[in-house]
């Protein structure tokens, strides 16, 4: 589904990314890992039109998306979500998920007046696979941290992605919070059939959910592999996870 071919991106002299590559086959769960400053996110901005490579492909479906605006790519089958809660934090719930369903269908104008009620059934439908549907009338900035991330996963699921890419999803999230996002990831893959592509410094999730695993250093990959070749890839143990592999 996702395709990423040797991907350059430099900001004056340092490469944030280096070479990079990444598959994703419909369906997965994939993870792309590596400690701070590795190029994740900034490879996530290349992969969702945010920056454009200097050099390389980014292809989608066989298609090639390199450089094209985040308007167009999300259109094509692929939403985000972002390290820092990214949502209209004095507008509701049902409101934050309306605004991303109507973007889709392009009925974005008079958007506070004439289409309160427009697409809400597919909005409620998000809204209640999600767990937040007796919160849809709640200002978004009146959630908790744990449900405003789960609430900006809603937002992107407005788009009816094919490929949903989490950036760090659970960052900042107590325990139980954590547990309910790794079941809500699990479902959106099992029951929706998405594909899903994420970054997490939480190893153990990592782990725990990944079907394949990306490992970047210095903004390039050192291996993709299932979850057993990267414990055992010695390269990846003496940059990333440790000598003893990790978990």
């Amino acid at each position: 589904m996702l395709r990423v071919e040797s991907a350059v991106l430099s900001f004056g002299g340092f490469r944030a990314v280096n070479g990079a590559n990444l598959e994703v086959t419909a369906g997965e769960i994939v993870a792309v890992i590596g400690p701070n400053g590795a190029g994740k996110t900034t490879l996530f901005h290349l992969i969702t039109g945010h920056l454009s490579p200097d050099s390389g492909r980014i292809l989608f479906k066989g298609r090639e998306i390199s450089g094209l605006p985040p308007h167009v790519i999300c259109r094509r089958g692929i939403s985000r979500s972002f390290q820092v809660v990214n949502i209209f934090p004095r507008l509701t719930v049902f409101e934050n998920v309306q605004i991303a369903v109507l973007s889709r269908e392009r009925r974005t104008f008079r958007i506070f007046s004439e289409v309160k009620g427009m697409e809400a059934d597919e909005v409620h439908s998000i809204l209640r696979n999600v767990g937040l549907y007796d919160r849809r009338d709640a200002e978004s900035d009146l959630l908790s941290h744990g449900d405003q991330k789960v609430l900006e996963i809603a937002v992107a699921l407005g788009g009816k992605p094919e490929l949903l890419i989490l950036d760090e999803p659970t960052a900042g999230m107590a325990p139980e919070e954590t547990e309910r996002c790794i079941r809500l990831i699990r479902r959106l893959s099992e029951e929706l059939g998405l594909t899903i592509l994420f970054c997490e410094h939480d190893i153990g999730l990592v782990f725990e959910i990944a079907k394949r695993i990306m490992v970047m250093v210095r903004g390039g990959t050192v291996i993709q592999g299932s979850c057993e070749e990267v414990r055992r890839n010695r390269e990846v143990q003496s940059a990333y996870l440790g000598e003893t592999g990790g978990c």
